[in-house]
């Protein structure tokens, strides 16, 4: 019996060292994957697995280290081992594992991996994207085949990308081994740090050999992703958290990636400086110069990101000093990866993103930065061959020539990441005719010098042209997949508002519309028509700044919930509005629109702007001179009581809110 008992302890200490030290293991790969070094951390899983050890933390964890190093083939291999295992996933192990399967080639399983994350993720941004896109394959083979690409001749067995073309010469990003006795190597990949080397660009398209860009520089950092000046005098790149020969950690002993500023003195690259935005808790990275070099957009993954890394954009001051850094917003940001901006001189914003339908990996998109700074919700997929099913990112372009450079870890290249040249051979333009013919209701007969003006989904005005003598109309080139109104107006038709949505795809889309004539009493009949005397209307004290809808104890309101077309029954009181204005031909009023705070702030802003643009054509449709009138919507900016988001009110104290100000601003 006392055998049995001390081989039972021997046993139990056997055991219990065993799983004390399998323990350890596993802490031990989990710290390096919480630090980032996802080449150490697989190494360590992968021996963890080898010896039995599996469970679904693990092999989440080995899919994830091999997805951020981007090795999507071998991510594909263990996520398809942890949807062996569970198939019930958090959404972002859905989004993932079809990225990872579109980068096999296997579109179809992916697209269904996906509509199982739209069902559980239906409130992200990336699934209201694929929901809206559904066709994005057809979409991206129609903006294929419009490049011929070539590798770039700078490449080497190591991670070359993020290129900027300066003064002839091209200046990227390279890991390759400069030849030192003491190799160091950056954790995250186990590859060479990476330095920034330079090349001259030949007349005949040709490559010299690479150089470093500042032979001087021996510390251990990561430095890429330099963006100039066009004089050519200040450098804005990114590092590592490394400043004065010191390195910087967060609160977890990691160092993260920060922007810096440097000036060609003497020939040299000096007088360094981190920016002040920058942070030891989070990243910025890959900086963007506007063409007027007042605005630096770059990726970081800072407090207000919506992702794992988005865009912003950053005033830079005349006096050198910058601004308060600004999200670019879900138009461009998604809850994936955002990054690597770069603006064309045409102001095309290109980026890559892994948070859009798309090929596989991270895709490049462009859109265009209009000249107010806002940015156009077009935004489209460069298609193939610049995407393919890996990586693709860090795009420039010479917007003269239409020649540039991407980098990617597609198949086939020298290392990890490549850099390739392009030359555009047809611009990404997507325009429609939009055209028809206008007739008469009733007889048919076409209605020629009808004035045409076409808006846009948000009403603004955008061109104004008139029917010819056969009827017809055309506004060239206008921009596919959007939705437009026309207002059309003409002597005794009146006025008639029609819209259509245009395809996206280059062409023509005929609208042909007919008009209906207004009733008008014949003048050779002896008919005695019974006029109505508009009796004065008796106002109060009347003065620049008076409300005229609270003056005349009308209701505010004027619409149904979330619409912008005037109620029918709303018209008898807006007609006390205009016999006002007939009365006093000298008023001016500024219309204002108010929502309340339900739905969110944009589509509130939006909805009370064409409520009040509603309005205001509302006047003019009944003889009120458009001089007279201006229009401005107000959304839930200005709440007349407690009811603001979050805040549970009553029905009644909601409509408080929705409400229309007829503002006297002249007299």
């Amino acid at each position: 019996m006392r055998i049995k008992i001390i081989s039972f302890s021997v046993l139990f200490v056997f055991l219990f060292f065993k799983v004390n030290a399998q323990t350890t293991k596993i802490s031990s790969a989990d710290k390096k994957y919480d630090d980032y070094a996802f080449a150490d951390a697989i190494k360590a899983y992968e021996s963890l697995i080898e010896k039995g050890t599996k469970d679904e933390k693990i092999i989440q964890r080995l899919g994830n280290s091999y997805y951020f190093i981007g090795e999507l083939q071998s991510a594909l291999q263990w996520y398809n081992e942890l949807f062996i295992m569970n198939e019930e996933q958090e959404p972002e192990y859905l989004y993932r594992y079809a990225q990872c399967l579109k980068a096999s080639g296997n579109y179809r399983k992916a697209d269904e991996v996906l509509e199982k994350f739209n069902q559980k993720a239906n409130s992200q941004q990336r699934a209201s994207l694929i929901r809206n896109d559904k066709n994005y394959l057809e979409q991206i083979k129609l903006n294929s085949g419009r490049y011929e690409i070539a590798d770039a001749g700078i490449n080497s067995p190591y991670s070359d990308y993020g290129s900027f073309i300066l003064d002839k010469k091209i200046v990227f990003t390279s890991a390759r081994d400069t030849g030192g006795i003491a190799k160091t190597s950056f954790k995250w990949t186990n590859k060479s740090f990476s330095k920034l080397y330079i090349a001259d660009l030949m007349p005949d398209g040709s490559v010299g050999k690479p150089e470093l860009f500042r032979k001087k520089q021996k510390s251990k950092f990561n430095e890429s992703t330099p963006v100039f000046t066009k004089d050519g005098r200040t450098m804005y790149f990114t590092r590592n958290n490394f400043t004065d020969g010191k390195r910087g950690q967060n609160d977890k002993q990691v160092t993260l990636l920060k922007l810096y500023k440097a000036e060609f003195v003497n020939d040299e690259w000096v007088n360094e400086k981190e920016l002040p935005f920058n942070s030891d808790q989070y990243s910025t990275a890959h900086p963007a110069l506007s063409m007027d070099e007042k605005t630096l957009y770059f990726a970081s993954d800072m407090p207000g990101t919506l992702g794992q890394s988005d865009l912003f954009k950053v005033a830079i001051n005349t006096d050198g000093t910058f601004g308060q850094p600004q999200n670019l917003g879900p138009i461009i940001n998604t809850e994936g990866r955002e990054t690597f901006p770069f603006i064309s001189t045409e102001n095309e914003l290109y980026f890559a993103s892994d948070g859009r339908p798309g090929l596989g990996g991270l895709d490049i998109f462009v859109t265009k930065i209009n000249p107010d700074s806002t940015i156009e919700d077009d935004v489209q997929n460069v298609g193939e061959p610049v995407n393919g099913k890996q990586d693709d990112f860090g795009f420039t372009i010479d917007s003269k020539n239409r020649t540039g450079y991407f980098s990617s870890n597609r198949d086939n290249g020298h290392g990890l990441d490549d850099v390739y040249r392009f030359a555009e051979t047809k611009r990404l333009v997507c325009e429609q005719d939009l055209m028809g013919t206008v007739s008469d209701a009733e007889s048919n007969e076409v209605l020629s010098n009808v004035s045409l003006n076409l808006f846009d989904e948000n009403f603004n005005p955008l061109s104004t042209i008139v029917t010819d003598d056969k009827g017809n109309y055309i506004f060239p080139k206008i921009k596919c997949g959007k939705k437009y109104s026309i207002r059309a107006s003409k002597s005794d038709y009146g006025i008639k508002d029609i819209s259509t949505t245009l395809k996206k795809a280059n062409g023509k889309t005929t609208l042909d519309f007919t008009m209906q004539k207004m009733f008008k009493p014949l003048a050779t009949k002896a008919i005695e028509i019974k006029k109505t005397v508009v009796k004065p209307v008796k106002l109060g004290p009347i003065k620049l700044g008076t409300d005229l809808a609270k003056l005349l104890h009308i209701p505010m309101n004027f619409f149904d919930l979330g619409k912008a077309t005037i109620k029918k029954t709303s018209e008898p009181d807006l007609n006390k509005v205009v016999d006002v204005l007939n009365q006093y031909p000298n008023i001016k009023l500024d219309i204002r629109s108010h929502t309340d705070s339900r739905s969110s702030s944009e589509s509130n802003q939006i909805l009370s702007d064409k409520r009040a643009q509603s309005t205001k054509d509302w006047f003019i449709s009944k003889g009120i001179d458009e001089s007279r009138l201006t229009a401005k919507g107000y959304g839930e900016t200005k709440l007349v009581n407690k009811c603001a988001d979050g805040v549970k009110c009553t029905e009644k104290e909601h409509q408080q809110n929705r409400r229309s100000e007829f503002i006297i601003v002249g007299l």
